[in-house]
């Protein structure tokens, strides 16, 4: 299991801050991916990304909400099919 940033998301990065494994990367480009994306093969779900983020878009994949559901398939296709680490090059 992984956690995911859902459609919430604001992108104020604290999430990143807080990661003890570096797996958070902002989506670029933002209009394409405009959140920021858990890497599902390098999440340890310690959960420290919840508690960083103000807009509670940060769920355990099991908990995520019905409305939020498409979004854990956006967070894995980020970095199957989307640029995944590219995007950490970006201040976004």
């Amino acid at each position: 299991m992984t956690h995911v940033i859902t459609g919430l998301c604001n992108r104020s990065g604290g999430c990143v801050r807080v990661c003890p494994v570096d797996c958070i990367v902002p989506g670029q480009p933002p209009e394409q991916w405009p959140y920021y994306y858990i890497d599902p093969d390098a999440c340890i779900d310690c959960g420290a990304c919840v508690d960083a983020c103000p807009y509670n878009a940060i769920w355990p994949e099991s908990t995520v909400p019905d409305f939020l559901k498409a979004d854990i398939q956006a967070n894995y296709d980020y970095f199957r099919l989307g640029p995944g680490y590219g995007g950490r090059r970006s201040n976004a």
